[in-house]
């Protein structure tokens, strides 16, 4: 199913087991733009989020995360979670629903020899995917392939065979990337796999902060805690596993949302300096020509 508005959850017309069941049945996708729309705390399936502008925040347990245009959240299946559109400016909000069973089959197709898919073509996967909860940045492929459903959904319409066949090929290159992410718990500095894959995902709740509130001061006591690493093991485990220190990831963050305003929006220096978290304009600039080699009014002269 394809859907071009939010739903509104607080009309009293809404009904919300109807809603989530449509969930169960096939895949959904929407493509909606809003300001205000909320959706309580619920379980859902796999999915992911993206937005082209503005922001959408998300409750998962304890913390809060924000997702902003060139970044994608991925919701694993029966994650609880809220979500919240709360902005002066439009968002564009493009989220896709994997039906659980169509997940489980993509992933069994991506696990299994062509020899055992051949000899039971009908078996039903042993155990549900499940990727690393993450906020990170959208991939040029995966951006381009969403941006591509999208623009066919608005043309000819819904078509179920043609998404499946696209979600097909969107989830089989998730899965591709989460094997990356998979390769990267062996720099973990531990013995153990489940040690390694556990502390693996505790750096990413802490990737996951730097992103959602680059625009603060750091803290690294109030990321350790979100974590539960001590802050000593946060700073060494995470330049281990990502090559970079917090802070240095921090700027990286920060920088490439300040690009991404250079690039997109006639936002003057002065603004992205403080929306970016930088201390002041010449701070900025200067990392900005250490990263890109240019200033940053250069880069945006340079298209």
């Amino acid at each position: 199913m394809y859907f071009t508005s939010l739903p509104d959850h607080n009309s009293p017309d809404f009904d919300e087991p109807g809603h989530f069941s449509k969930f169960q049945r096939q895949n959904i996708i929407f493509n909606a733009i809003s300001n205000k729309s909320h959706c309580d705390r619920h379980v859902g399936c796999l999915s992911i989020k993206t937005v082209s502008g503005g922001e959408e925040w998300y409750g998962i347990g304890h913390r809060r995360l924000a997702v902003r245009p060139g970044q994608l959240l991925i919701l694993n299946n029966d994650q609880e979670y809220s979500c919240r559109i709360d902005t002066a400016g439009q968002v564009r909000v493009q989220s896709v629903f994997f039906r659980k069973e169509f997940a489980s089959a993509v992933f069994h197709d991506a696990v299994c020899k062509e020899e055992a898919l051949l000899d039971n073509p009908f078996d039903k996967p042993a155990r549900p995917l499940e990727f690393f909860q993450a906020l990170d940045h959208i991939d040029p492929i995966l951006e381009k392939d969403l941006k591509g459903l999208m623009n066919e959904l608005d043309e000819n319409g819904y078509d179920g065979d043609m998404v499946d066949e696209r979600l097909f090929f969107l989830l089989q290159h998730l899965i591709r990337v989460h094997k990356t992410e998979t390769d990267r718990t062996i720099r973990v500095d531990a013995i153990k796999r489940s040690t390694k894959t556990e502390i693996f995902k505790r750096l990413c709740i802490a990737r996951d902060l730097l992103h959602s509130s680059f625009m603060n001061k750091p803290d690294l006591s109030l990321i350790s805690n979100t974590a539960c690493l001590s802050t000593p093991q946060l700073i060494r485990q995470f330049k281990t596993v990502f090559r970079i220190t917090p802070h240095q990831y921090l700027v990286q963050v920060r920088l490439s949302h300040a690009a991404r305003l250079l690039q997109h929006t006639s936002t003057p220096v002065h603004e992205i300096t403080w929306r970016c978290g930088f201390e002041d304009s010449s701070a900025f600039c200067r990392a900005f020509r250490v990263a890109y080699g240019v200033s940053p009014l250069h880069y945006r002269a340079a298209g």
